[in-house]
């Protein structure tokens, strides 16, 4: 049989290391500034770029690209404490790869541009278009809403998560929509903090706001929804006021396993051993059987057949118990 048929009839799937998944989350970052704010900080351009990433890297990491979607995963159960962590710096790392990649096309586009002037970096008062308070309020209420709005639509009880990347895309075009014209931010601190330190000490010195303003919305919004809605599973290890374990587990927070059930399951992967787990029957076609340890065809095994268990005897004293004896009859003791 040949390769290509072998890959689309292996129904297996090999969960993501933590590299991969960190990778993802790192390289959707960096996609997603860099699309965002070369489109001119467009809100369709972030929706149509998080539309485009959740589809091409959802299944691998879950598809958050925004530590405040990591941190309010954590808090709703959906994702230990430890993989938020890791996921916000991989995002993080990101997010400011994309600002360089900016920052080249600024420096080399022959517009005039001085390193240091602003570069997409978001801002209030004499930087932005609302002041302090105007823009705490603002970020908070609107992290909070994307966030519920994320967990929400992610919900595995939900009927309609095939629709799930297209949904969240135009909630953060929406999230564009409201703060791009006031602050110039898109409730992610990653985008924040991706072009701050080519953009002037103001925007340094302005940027505490769009990273932790965010983030308080984003765990408000972990609290909101299971306390409203109920949890759709058990709490991953080491995640919601849970703080004393991590889990070394495959993410099981955000997008994946939500319209990728058929590769990850409803809450992710799961082990042998684990709740969840099902053993799978051996894939048999054409004579041929599926190997995936050695990811290949091999010739089908012949199965033993089972042989029926000899019937027992019974007496009048009861059910006679088998012998050994080497005629394979049982033998029945006669009573005292």
């Amino acid at each position: 049989m040949s390769d290509a048929a072998a890959a689309t009839t292996d129904p297996t799937a090999t969960p993501p290391t933590q590299v991969q998944r960190l990778a993802a989350e790192g390289l959707g970052a960096a996609v997603l500034v860099f699309l965002g704010l070369g489109g001119g900080l467009n809100a369709l351009a972030f929706g149509v770029a998080l539309f485009a990433l959740l589809i091409a890297f959802g299944r691998i990491s879950g598809g958050h690209f925004n530590p405040a979607v990591s941190v309010g995963a954590a808090m709703a159960g959906r994702l230990s404490w430890k993989d938020a962590g890791l996921y916000t710096a991989a995002q993080v790392a990101g997010g400011i790869a994309g600002g360089i990649g900016v920052l080249l096309v600024a420096l080399s586009s022959g517009g005039g541009y001085d390193f240091g002037e602003p570069l997409g970096a978001p801002g209030f008062g004499d930087q932005g278009q609302i002041d302090l308070g105007g823009a705490l309020v603002l970020e908070l209420v609107v992290a909070t809403i994307f966030v519920l709005l994320v967990l929400a639509i992610t919900d595995k009880r939900s009927d309609n998560t095939v629709l799930a990347p297209l949904a969240i895309g135009l909630a953060f075009a929406g999230v564009g929509y409201v703060l791009l014209g006031a602050t110039g931010s898109v409730a992610n601190p990653a985008v924040a903090l991706s072009t701050v330190f080519f953009s002037g000490g103001d925007a340094i010195l302005q940027a505490w706001l769009f990273v932790l303003v965010p983030l308080v919305g984003a765990a408000a919004a972990g609290l909101l929804h299971p306390a409203i809605f109920g949890r759709d599973a058990d709490p991953v290890p080491g995640s919601g006021l849970n703080l004393s374990s991590g889990s070394s587990a495959p993410a099981q927070g955000g997008y994946a396993g939500q319209w990728n059930q058929q590769a990850y399951g409803q809450q992710g992967y799961a082990q042998p051993g684990q709740q969840g787990y099902a053993q799978e029957q051996p894939i048999i076609q054409d004579g041929w059987q599926w190997d995936p340890q050695a990811q290949q065809w091999i010739p089908a095994q012949q199965q033993a057949p089972v042989q029926p268990a000899a019937p027992q005897q019974q007496t009048g004293q009861g059910w006679a118990q088998q012998s050994g004896e080497t005629d394979g009859r049982t033998q029945v003791r006669p009573p005292e």
